[in-house]
């Protein structure tokens, strides 16, 4: 019998060997692979079914920033050759269909509680398991807990009084409703102009009767360029899967974005613009990938922040709302970079305007609207496109305790700590994908993901092997990944901006960059390194010495 902690009344735990909590890419894969290894498995997603963002993540223009055809599982051949995509950036309708079709394929809903939290996960010391409690007061014991939460996972509502007097239609972009909203002859507001913001911009704004953006830091978009994909060249991908995928490992971002080696400065002007120029008309994150030092050199960065500037004044036909859309004060690129398909269009129509809440701050949210320092501005539909608690939102916002009491919220309340962003110190048997010590916001998340539970499955044959109860990371060696990252961070441009992968989006969270910014490739090579070496960085406590339950 196990107390719950939580007031409920005592319940029996299910004995299990693996706990997996998301149902987003890491939490699929983990699911499939621990399964496939014949353990004894359990998997909570709260949401109603799989996807992970892209389950929540319904609003208008949600569409994935990296090519389809990278954005996607490389584990089994069969799903590559069965699954089609139509577009070269699929919209969210058909990501969530393709994860519904893996789910499918493989049978792995049988395994999952959807509808279901994860309140508490507790290491008990003495029998050596984890107790994780759900909020509708199951309790469930394993000797593995997998955090596959996902790096954007806990959406979080602006810090502007009155939000919840607004009488009018509030919709979150992060949990937005699953029937059709109608936004024709209202008037709109949207706060945010992050990705999201820019993608619900662009789709709504033809169609609403008025609408008013809120801009507070204008971000850098560049054009998307989508377009569906042919029969003859999906079937050339189908044939050419394994390169691709080989490709995309190599890759620093571990896709298949296009990369140089070459330095802004290696070539003449005239070369720089004409290459800028061939990478507006291909679209995509082609610009960042065109020169090799865009993130290390600033004036180098700041020549093509300035012909993204130049763009955004020729596409705005109102030269005031141009400059106000164009970015300055920070790096191209430092702030996660965005894709469009007519943002900066959108402003040409009548009905659309710009508010520049830097130079006419929000007050409060009103019954009616919005009221700034000028006045009020009223609304029948308020978005919030104001972003998530990212990295390591998702592990603090319930109680994960390892060792003698220590939780994750309190180890990481100067920010995150770990080691190879898959194991915390002091808190044995847990492992994390996509965790914030490694590239994850980085790099695409389906690679990592892939690369991450392949790690914890060797570690775990490993145990299997030598007969071995827990595995836990040291502090020391946990200390000197951290001076790695953190040694890298500093060469970086991205710790020039006040961005959500520093934490400066969230009021009293710890500021800095604790991302791995070395690239895919590098950090695979650690995980491998790790890996041949026994996990040396690693203690261990023998079976024979585990209590009896």
């Amino acid at each position: 019998m196990v107390d719950t902690g939580a007031g409920a009344a005592n319940t029996t735990a299910r004995r299990l060997d693996v706990v997996i909590v998301g149902a987003g890419f890491g939490g699929l894969c983990a699911v499939h692979k621990f399964r496939e290894m014949g353990l004894d498995i359990q998997a909570f997603e709260a949401g109603g079914d799989v996807g992970g963002v892209w389950y929540w993540n319904r609003y208008p223009g949600a569409r994935v920033d990296l090519p389809s055809i990278d954005y996607c599982f490389s584990f089994s051949p069969e799903i590559e050759q069965e699954w089609t995509w139509s577009e070269e950036f699929a919209a969210q309708p058909e990501l969530l269909a393709y994860m519904n079709f893996v789910a499918d394929r493989l049978d792995l809903r049988k395994h999952y509680k959807f509808n279901t939290r994860v309140s508490r996960a507790i290491w008990d010391e003495q029998r050596r398991l984890w107790q994780v409690f759900t909020e509708n007061g199951e309790v469930y014991e394993a000797t593995y807990c997998i955090m596959a939460t996902g790096p954007l996972s806990v959406p979080r509502d602006p810090d502007i009084p009155g939000l919840s007097h607004f009488k009018g239609t509030l919709l979150r972009a992060a949990r937005w409703p699953h029937e059709p909203v109608d936004f024709t002859g209202k008037r709109v507001g949207v706060i945010g102009t992050g990705s999201t913001g820019i993608q619900i911009v662009q789709e709504v704004g033809p169609e609403a009767g008025e609408l008013f953006v809120f801009q507070r830091t204008p971000s850098f978009s560049m054009p998307m360029r989508n377009q569906k994909l042919e029969p003859d060249y999906v079937a050339e991908v189908k044939r050419h899967y394994p390169g691709l995928r080989a490709a995309a490992l190599n890759s620093a971002v571990g896709g298949l974005r296009p990369q140089s080696t070459r330095a802004f400065f290696s070539v003449t002007p005239a070369q720089r613009r004409a290459l800028l120029e061939d990478a507006w008309k291909q679209g995509g994150l082609t610009i960042l990938g065109t020169f090799s030092d865009l993130l290390t050199n600033p004036e180098a960065n700041e020549h093509v922040a300035e012909f993204l500037r130049e763009k955004i004044g020729e596409i705005v036909e109102d030269k005031a709302t141009a400059e106000k859309l164009k970015p300055r004060g920070y790096p191209v690129f430092a702030r996660r970079p965005c894709l469009d398909s007519s943002y900066y269009e959108t402003y040409n129509l009548p009905h659309v305007h710009l508010l520049d809440c830097v130079e006419d701050p929000i007050e409060e949210i009103t019954e009616k609207g919005v009221r700034l320092r000028s006045g009020e501005v009223e609304l029948d539909m308020l978005i919030l496109a104001t972003g998530y608690d990212g990295l390591t939102g998702a592990l603090t916002a319930f109680d994960v305790v390892g060792r003698n009491g220590l939780s994750v919220r309190d180890k990481w309340r100067d920010g995150a700590h770990s080691y190879l962003g898959l194991l915390i110190a002091g808190f044995p048997n847990l492992f994390m994908t996509t965790g914030p010590n490694g590239p994850a916001a980085l790099a695409n998340i389906v690679r990592i993901s892939e690369n991450d539970v392949n790690w914890i499955a060797s570690a775990m044959n490993f145990m299997e092997k030598h007969g071995l109860a827990t595995i836990e990371v040291t502090q020391e060696a946990e200390g000197r990944w951290m001076d790695i990252v953190y040694d890298l961070a500093q060469r970086s441009l991205l710790t020039k901006a006040k961005t959500w992968y520093v934490g400066a989006n969230v009021a009293g969270k710890a500021q800095g960059l604790s991302l791995f910014t070395g690239g895919f490739p590098k950090y695979a090579e650690y995980c491998a390194a790790a890996a041949r070496a026994n996990y040396q960085d690693c203690t261990f406590e023998p079976l024979e010495k585990q209590a009896v339950a």
